[in-house]
């Protein structure tokens, strides 16, 4: 019988690819060529999509922009959210065998990448075209049908761009992936925006300064009750506030306290194996936030257009509140108002249930994921121990052959994996009640990503120059 992922071959004849390097490029080289990817990324960050009419509607992805690396109204409007939901279900289809792949066959891995590639270009279409025909870009009748597939095109174009970066890096010309790369720099730079900005905003108290620090000396200067001002700059509603900068600090110094859990496994080299606490890495909180991402998504466009639709009321209700911003709507209702954190510490006491079934919710999902990723990902322990193997290692507590190496990756393995992916999910749910600044999830991608950053260079730094830093072993 032949195998079903062979019939997107023909296809992929049309695809762009980048190929990978015949031998590992010079740290320096790679570095390089990582600025250049982010450089690129950047400016799709700052061009407009041609042919849009800019008008104040709801924003379906306002809650998640930040860790999709998406920005409203330009080529990134979608940012990598198609990329990371089509290889989740690839990966799922995978993983439950109905698909089969062989990763070591060179041709049905290069197809089945293939493949991704095209089912992200695939839910980009879907996306792109739901948001033109839901009036996100304005009037489709004012636009006109030619203007309408142009857009479509722009942000499918865009998507291709980000597959290419992201593959750029992955193959080795650069450092780490792409889609956590720029998740990084897009919550890095947000934070730094929220408690810097100069741009001034009117919440009813009159104009103030968007940017935490910034209010707070402007506070102090402003106002002659200097107790009242301190007050308003740490509790501030609406705005970021100091309080917010503290709780991300805090958030910040956790995860990287949390990082260097491990379990060490002595190997019949005399070097250890870790195992760490974040063993699957910062994956379960990002395909949580894909599955959130695009249910609030659907949700929100199919409200506007059918809010009197039982089956649709059932997946969400959105309402736009007082405060809210060029027309923001909020899920007050239905699926997407349970999975979507409660905005404020006070409206999570008003409404237990809504934050009962969040943390549950959260918590559950992030645990199903870490452990299904192992399967997807190939570390599982018997996956492990056959790599071990073909190092020339094996645990020395596993009788030193690659049975009992697994056997004994068996009993830590899948336990970290349900573990760390429980700690991740109680990770975002304490920074988000918190209100630290830029989500629990963004901070936590920003903080796995720049220490995989560090780890690169504690092993390469040498050859940059960069004798402080400690190499591992």
């Amino acid at each position: 019988m032949p195998n079903a992922i062979m019939l997107f071959k023909p296809f992929l004849g049309f695809l762009p690819e980048i190929a990978k390097p015949k031998k590992l490029p010079p740290i320096k080289e790679r570095l390089f060529w990582t600025a250049i990817a982010l450089f690129i990324f950047l400016i799709c960050c700052q061009v407009p999509v041609f042919g849009t009419r800019p008008n104040k509607t709801s924003d379906p992805f306002y809650w998640m922009r930040v860790v999709l690396a998406s920005n409203k109204g330009t080529l990134m409007e979608l940012g990598i959210s198609p990329i990371v939901t089509a290889s989740l279900i690839m990966e799922l289809l995978a993983g439950v065998k109905i698909i089969s792949v062989d990763q070591n066959n060179k041709e049905e891995r290069a197809v089945f990448e293939g493949a991704q590639k095209l089912f992200a270009l695939g839910i980009t279409f879907v996306e792109a075209a739901a948001y033109v025909a839901s009036g996100m870009y304005g009037d489709v009748r004012a636009i006109g049908p030619l203007m309408c597939a142009l857009i479509v095109l722009q942000l499918m174009v865009a998507t291709m761009i980000c597959i290419l970066l992201d593959e750029l890096l992955q193959k080795g010309w650069g450092l780490g992936a792409g889609t956590s790369l720029f998740i990084a720099t897009n919550i890095c730079d947000t934070i730094i925006w929220k408690s810097f900005s100069p741009s001034t905003l009117n919440t009813g108290r009159g104009a103030e300064f968007e940017g935490a620090i910034i209010a707070f000396f402007h506070l102090l200067v402003a106002r002659n009750d200097k107790v009242r001002a301190l007050k308003e700059a740490f509790y501030r509603p609406q705005l970021p506030n100091l309080v917010n900068l503290i709780a991300t600090l805090l958030v910040f110094l956790v995860v990287v306290f949390l990082q260097n859990f491990k379990v060490p496994l002595k190997t019949t080299r005399g070097d250890d194996y870790n195992i760490k606490l974040f063993y699957t890495s910062n994956m379960p909180i990002i395909l949580q936030t894909s599955v959130v991402s695009n249910i609030n998504f659907f949700s929100q466009i199919l409200y506007r257009r059918f809010g009197s639709n039982f089956l649709v009321n059932i997946l969400g209700k959105w309402e736009e509140r007082e405060y809210s911003q060029n027309g923001q709507m909020f899920p007050v209702g239905g699926l997407a108002h349970y999975i979507t954190a409660p905005q404020t510490f006070y409206e999570m006491l008003n409404d237990p249930i809504h934050a009962i079934f969040y943390i549950t919710f959260v918590l559950t999902t992030c645990a199903i994921f870490s452990k299904l990723w192992i399967s997807i990902s190939h570390t599982t322990p018997r996956d492990v121990a056959k790599k071990l193997k073909s190092e020339g290692r094996f645990l020395v507590q596993g009788r030193h052959t690659e049975e009992g190496t697994a056997e004994m990756l068996e009993k830590y393995i899948p336990v970290a994996a349900s573990f760390g992916g429980l700690c991740i999910g109680a990770l975002t749910i304490f920074a988000d009640f918190l209100g630290a600044i830029g989500s629990g999830t963004g901070i936590l991608l920003a903080v796995t990503m720049i220490n995989q950053y560090y780890e690169i260079l504690q092993q390469e730094g040498q050859d940059l120059g960069l004798s402080w830093l400690k190499k591992t072993q």
